[in-house]
């Protein structure tokens, strides 16, 4: 068998959770290198159906309240421990990068491939993370769907998120889950 670190770092990959991150974060130059990284996926048609949003500092507080606040008007019988996780959604991981998909109408692309693009363009990124010996976890939530949360990121309305990458350092070791046996999922013919 074939032995390459790549292979070792994809093998161990595991996906953390966001109350789970914290410091240091990654630097900007860092961050430029992963989105770098997670730019150079399959897109056919060159159509970059993607891109990315950095929130750190000062935005990533903003943004931390404002989902506090909005849950807190959605839920307004919302236990206050609930309404703190929801506000820290965004306030665990040092840096948050929001994955936003921007798919077009094309002729001969269609859209799930483009979305095929986008789903790698989030893997690169979290892989990418761990090479720099971070931590990632992708979430999604409500927050990624709430249009008051999307304005403030400013997404135009044919845009959607497909993902936060919460990136940090993870306080605990990352439990590995069950993972599918090959017999189960792959098929020789």
């Amino acid at each position: 068998m074939n032995h390459h670190p790549a292979l070792d770092l994809l093998a161990a990959r595991r996906s953390a959770l966001f109350s789970d991150l914290s410091g240091p974060g990654p630097n900007r130059e860092q961050i430029e290198q992963m989105l770098t990284i997670a730019a150079r996926v399959p897109d056919h048609g060159k159509l970059t159906p993607w891109r990315f949003i950095v929130i750190a500092g000062e935005a990533q507080t903003q943004i931390a309240d404002l989902a506090a606040s909005i849950f807190t008007a959605d839920n307004p019988d919302a236990d206050p421990e609930k309404i703190a996780f929801e506000g820290n959604r965004f306030r665990q991981a040092p840096v948050i990068i929001a994955l936003v998909s921007r798919t077009h109408p094309h002729p001969k692309i269609p859209r799930w491939e483009q979305e095929l693009s986008i789903g790698a363009s989030g893997m690169a990124l979290i892989v990418a993370a761990t090479a720099l010996g971070f931590d990632a976890a992708w979430i999604t939530g409500w927050a990624a769907t709430d249009r008051r949360i999307l304005d403030a990121l400013g997404l135009q309305p044919e845009e959607r998120i497909a993902g936060f990458m919460h990136i940090g350092i993870a306080r605990v070791k990352l439990p590995d889950r069950p993972r599918p046996a090959l017999n189960d999922i792959a098929t020789w013919l």
